[in-house]
């Protein structure tokens, strides 16, 4: 057979060069290059960085739990608790750790107080974080924590009560379930009740498993500040009861109530009725005396007659041909009851609460003046209490049509809340000077330290004469007039009856009315002011329904705070109505 042919030999391979010595230098400068490379590395983790990465180490294992801080109390002006803290306890789980998550519903059910299905619920919203139960007494959280259930635990909360069920609500407030401030002073004082949360740091192995030993560090969590309040708590429950027997006796659909000091500003009561799906009265959460604006009415006569005076249109003992009716432009105004042409005098015309006369006194002093007392009185502006959602009412200061000097000046067509009002009155109480209202007293933090609110604001809006001469007339009206049911035994009463139409989305309503009655007392030296407001009373006067009730508040206010019935008389001499009608209703 033919030869095979032979493979191509292959290329030589190359020959190193070099001596041995040369080859050994080089693998030696590798080796220290990586040395020096390790090394470098070392004095980083040991000298240059080694916080940075211990702290990187510790920050995988820290676990941090946020320690709520309890929120501050609320206190009445004699140290009594009306708002409060109290631990509870909080129910969570991990659903992902949870292995048998049916019989977790059954066994957590019946001791929640919770169906199953809403267990169920509960623990499909998250997949490692849910809340089951928040702030539950601490006997249920014990039988919680006595199951030791995978992947559930407990977690200390707090829960806001009232100290006394629902006195004193509508001003205080409520909480939401985080403990947030949502109305009342609750809201208005949030920052400063609250606190400030703390923090526990603990290390923690994998397992969520404590290490012995490991690093554990608290920072405390800081107590809110307390509120004291201007309020008297024997007071308020007092007020609250005289609304409420009322309520029963006279059916109304709301009744809301403001006492205060006239000299100072404080608020001592502030009550807010309504009914419960029974129809019984209860406190309610709204602060309607702040919060809901409604015509005054005949209390606002007060201003009209004043601006009179403090402007020298008109003395308390002016004679005014009254008529019983008075055409203004398109409308005619007339009084309450028929009656013939009346030579009346202001305080005539005041202590039977004439709507004509009234509108003359009105019409002599113009509209300028009118507007400018309006607002000097403070209707249609804030009061100055900051309070949550507070209306400032309604007042037209532009252009009036023809009637408004008509309407306005008896309290129609203008609107207002109780303080609002009640903040005449203590104008005048307080010898012509308007004087800011307040609820909170001190605030007091949690070593003690008291932090006394700012001075009130004050102004002058008409002079001492004109509030002594306005004081004058107005006991007058309890005392012959329209007020006689707000007489207290012993002591001389000065006040002003209302009784005005409601308004529902801006038209009279037929047979609806608020009724009203504010003043003070003792007249010669004033101490306490209140206004009584009735929202759809039957019977609707407010000589018949809100000044008995006025009586009564200050009677006990009287007594509580010790106010002796004056020796002095009132320092200024009005003529005593001319008639007196008993009957008359307003």
């Amino acid at each position: 057979p033919a030869a095979r042919p032979r493979p191509a030999p292959r290329a030589p391979r190359p020959v190193r060069v070099g001596k041995p010595g040369q080859r050994c230098l080089g693998l030696l400068l590798v080796l220290a290059v990586a040395f020096a490379a390790v090394i470098v590395r070392l004095v980083d983790l040991q000298v240059v960085s080694p916080g940075h990465y211990a702290a990187a180490g510790i920050a995988q294992r820290l676990r941090t739990e946020t320690l709520s801080a309890e929120r501050g109390s609320i206190f009445d002006r004699n140290g009594h608790e009306l708002a409060m803290s109290v631990s509870q306890k909080t129910v969570w789980a991990n659903p992902s750790l949870v292995k048998d998550k049916q019989a977790l519903v059954t066994t957590l059910a019946p001791i929640l107080g919770m169906t199953p299905k809403a267990v169920r619920i509960a623990l499909a919203k998250n997949p490692t974080f849910v809340y089951l139960a928040r702030q539950v007494p601490l006997e249920v959280a014990a039988k919680v924590e006595a199951l030791k259930l995978d992947g559930v635990a407990t977690v200390d909360e707090s829960k806001r009560f009232l100290t006394s069920e629902l006195l004193a609500k509508s001003v205080i407030g409520g909480v939401d379930i985080d403990g947030t401030g949502i109305s009342g002073l609750e809201a208005q004082y949030q920052t400063s009740l609250v606190g400030t949360p703390g923090e526990l740091q603990i290390e923690k192995a994998p397992g969520n498993r404590t290490i012995a030993g490991g690093r554990q560090h608290v920072t405390p969590a800081k107590r809110g500040n307390d509120l004291v309040l201007t309020i008297d708590q024997s007071l308020q429950y007092e007020v609250e009861q005289a609304l409420a027997d009322q309520m029963r006796a006279n059916p109304a659909l709301h009744a809301s109530a403001i006492v205060s000091d006239p000299t100072t500003g404080e608020i001592l009561a502030m009550a807010n009725m309504g009914r419960d799906e029974a129809g019984n009265p209860v406190p309610i959460g709204e602060n309607r005396a702040l919060t809901v604006a409604f015509e005054p009415g005949s209390v606002n006569k007060a201003i009209t007659v004043s601006g009179a005076l403090e402007e020298g249109v008109y003395r308390p003992d002016s004679v005014l041909n009254v008529p019983d009716r008075l055409q203004v432009s398109s409308h005619e105004f007339s009084d309450h009851e028929p009656h013939p042409p009346e030579n009346w005098t202001l305080t005539d015309i005041l202590t039977q609460s004439s709507n004509v006369g009234t509108i003359k006194i009105a019409k002599q002093l113009g509209v300028t003046k009118v507007k400018e007392y309006l607002q000097k009185f403070g209707l249609g502006q804030e009061t100055g209490l900051a309070f949550p959602q507070q209306t400032k009412g309604f007042l037209n200061y532009g252009h009036w049509n023809g009637t408004d000097i008509g309407s306005i000046p008896i309290g129609q067509g203008v609107a207002v809340n109780a303080l609002q009002m009640l903040q005449v009155f203590n104008t005048l109480a307080n010898g012509g000077v308007w004087i800011e209202p307040h609820l909170v007293k001190e605030v007091v933090g949690p070593k003690g330290t008291e932090t006394r609110m700012a001075a009130p604001k004050q102004r002058r809006v008409v002079s001492e004469r004109t509030a002594k001469e306005m004081t004058a007339m107005m006991a007058n009206v309890v005392e012959r007039g329209t007020g006689i049911p707000a007489q207290i035994n012993g002591y001389t009463v000065a006040g002003k009856t209302g009784t005005a139409r409601k308004v529902i989305n801006g038209e009279y309503q037929k047979g609806a009315y608020y009724s009203s009655f504010a003043g003070f007392v003792p007249a010669e030296s004033p101490r306490l002011s209140a206004i009584v407001v009735f929202d759809e009373p039957h019977p609707y006067y407010a000589g018949q329904v809100a000044a008995p009730v006025f009586a009564r508040i200050q009677q006990y206010g009287l007594r509580l705070f010790k106010i002796p019935a004056p020796t002095k008389g009132l320092g200024v001499q009005v003529p005593k109505a001319a008639v007196s009608n008993p009957n008359q209703i307003d």
